[in-house]
């Protein structure tokens, strides 16, 4: 037993490794990193669609990356914004990582590509526990999926820099108790800002790009961004990972515009965005 702790141990050390290499090949071209963590049938993809429409429309150089375990279908939606995309096929594995990531931005992602957005697989277990680089990390939960889901997936909830809700036109209908979820959130990741949005009326998307490309703005450095909480976290990393080697294939899509910035993090929310702090 302490040897295949040992080896999953491992495993994850050389992922971040590969992380912070890459978070730092990202930076060196003014790129910010978005990593999307939800359950399959969030919503996740219809919000990232009118994320890269708003932003191609406003000439803001975006780019993304969408992983599933198979089909093009995401990748093919999401081209219909116009900004490059690309499909990546896990080969049934249930989270990406840095080092597959960066095997598939080599000679694609635009040079000063401003935000890179990356659709991780749908689960909110095995993607946790792996940093792909991302500068922020952001997890979606939708009103169907109740308002416990922070606290059984602690981990994709506790490491967030934003919680999304999502479909919340639909809340009163499956009677999502918006409260509950907010103490929820706060008691996995205290302070950490809330926005409820919904994709299909574009509530709150708007403010949703603004957080983002504030970030991408704001910041003078590149750290790590999960050194904060990710030790508090460790001991929910999933124990059934093993030692795996190279996967995926991949799709190139429609493409899209470029520009110049920066980057970076830590808390700070815009008026738009609820500090959970401060919800009922």
């Amino acid at each position: 037993m302490c040897r295949v702790v040992d080896l999953r141990q491992a495993v994850l050390a050389e992922n971040d490794a590969n992380a912070q290499e890459l978070r730092e090949y990202l930076a060196a071209q003014g790129t910010v990193e978005v990593n999307l963590l939800s359950s399959p049938g969030s919503g996740k993809t219809a919000l990232l669609e009118g994320l890269l429409s708003r932003a191609v429309a406003a000439g803001t150089a975006v780019a993304a990356i969408t992983a599933d375990l198979a089909t093009e279908n995401d990748a093919r939606r999401l081209a219909r914004a116009g900004a490059p995309v690309k499909q990546v096929l896990t080969d049934g594995l249930c989270h990406l990582e840095a080092g597959m990531l960066r095997g598939h931005l080599d000679g694609w992602l635009p040079r000063n590509t401003r935000v890179l957005f990356v659709e991780n697989v749908g689960n909110l277990v095995c993607p946790a526990s792996y940093d792909i680089g991302e500068t922020l990390r952001i997890a979606l939960a939708s009103v169907t999926e109740g308002e416990d889901k922070p606290l059984k997936y602690p981990t994709a909830f506790g490491l967030a820099h934003l919680v999304v809700v999502t479909k919340t036109d639909i809340a009163e209908a499956v009677e999502f108790d918006g409260p509950a979820f907010h103490r929820n959130v706060r008691q996995v990741n205290p302070g950490v800002p809330v926005l409820e949005t919904s994709a299909r009326t574009g509530a709150g998307v708007d403010e949703l790009l603004a957080f983002i490309l504030g970030r991408a703005d704001g910041a003078p450095g590149h750290r790590p961004v999960l050194a904060r909480q990710y030790e508090r976290y460790a001991h929910h990393r999933h124990d059934g990972e093993d030692a795996h080697g190279a996967h995926a294939d991949s799709h190139d899509h429609h493409h899209g515009h470029e520009h110049d910035h920066n980057h970076d993090h830590d808390h700070p929310a815009p008026s738009a965005v609820r500090g959970t702090a401060e919800a009922p």
